[in-house]
């Protein structure tokens, strides 16, 4: 009977373990189809960018209520002004990759975004004194080597394909940013954090929005309107809900090789559904760049916790 109890456990705790990876490669599928949706939706990358965050503010915060976390959130000036600040620096991440991808391939744009890693493990050493092994070092050697084999191949101060991938590069180093801000918030959910962040973008790139280019999302075709509410809802707010829910419940190194799935969707993306053209030196560029940073992931004989 004892033997039947422990096994039944096991099999229910594997089920949920299984549930939670699903979750997590769901999300991570959506995230990588993200540019099918941004390329049809024909406002400015800052006011998709502003719609984007005020409808994934609207399903956070439903599901935290619904959850019953908003009573639980305990939060001090100092981490309020990190959230603000990191907030308003994703949402112009957010611009800045979705206008790279009107000057470059969505695979190249991407493949620069992905450099962001390699730029945390940079800064990490200089910010939080973190250790730079022989590992580490070549890895970023590798991805660095990649990076610029991207830039030549595409011809170098040339047209607007360099013009994207500076775009991209920002984009990642503005991520970069975020998520070395997030190494330094331990006091509140991932959740409740995104949430937090996402309020704080909507109110900087709002004015921002109206100043540069106006409103104009009453001016969008059904086509447009579509592809804006997928991309608020499903590719924000119901991934990033997928995602939250489940990341903390497997190990970091599993979380880790599971986000490169959003990279290699959206490779598949640029150059099957959009039909975009990528040069072979480009893809070994990005071939070096994912491989590196995905081996920089993995620390032999201990798990190491996985920073969204």
């Amino acid at each position: 009977m004892l033997k039947n109890v422990v096994l039944n456990q096991s099999l229910s705790k594997r089920g949920k373990n299984v549930k939670d990876k699903l979750k997590i490669i769901g999300s991570m599928f959506i995230f990588g189809t993200l540019s099918i949706f941004v390329k049809n939706i024909n406002i400015s990358s800052a006011e998709i960018a502003l719609w984007r965050a005020v409808m994934a503010v609207v399903i956070l915060g439903g599901t935290m209520a619904l959850t019953g976390r908003t009573g639980k959130i305990k939060i001090d000036g100092k981490t309020l002004a990190k959230l603000f600040v990191s907030g308003a620096v994703m949402g112009f991440n957010w611009i800045l990759l979705f206008e790279s991808y009107k000057y470059t391939s969505v695979a190249v744009a991407t493949l620069c975004y992905y450099f962001e890693p390699v730029l945390v493990v940079a800064a990490s050493y200089f910010m939080f004194k973190e250790r730079l092994g022989v590992k580490k070092l070549l890895c970023f050697a590798g991805a660095t080597a990649g990076l610029v084999l991207i830039v030549l191949s595409s011809g170098f101060g040339e047209g607007n394909g360099i013009k994207g991938i500076a775009m991209a590069l920002l984009a990642a180093v503005f991520y970069a940013f975020v998520v070395l801000v997030n190494k330094s918030i331990n006091d509140i959910g991932s959740l409740e954090r995104t949430f937090f962040q996402f309020v704080s973008a909507v109110i900087v790139v709002f004015p921002y929005t109206a100043a540069t280019g106006g409103l104009h999302i009453l001016q969008l075709d059904m086509a447009g309107a579509v592809c804006l509410g997928v991309l608020g809802v499903v590719h924000t707010g119901i991934a990033y809900v997928m995602y939250f829910s489940a990341v903390s419940k497997v190990s970091g190194q599993q979380a880790s090789l599971f986000g490169y799935i959003d990279p290699a969707t959206a490779v598949l993306v640029s150059a099957f559904v959009l039909r975009e053209s990528v040069g072979i030196m480009q893809w070994i560029g990005g071939a070096a760049i994912l491989i590196c940073t995905l081996l920089n992931e993995f620390e032999f004989g201990k798990e190491k916790n996985l920073t969204v």
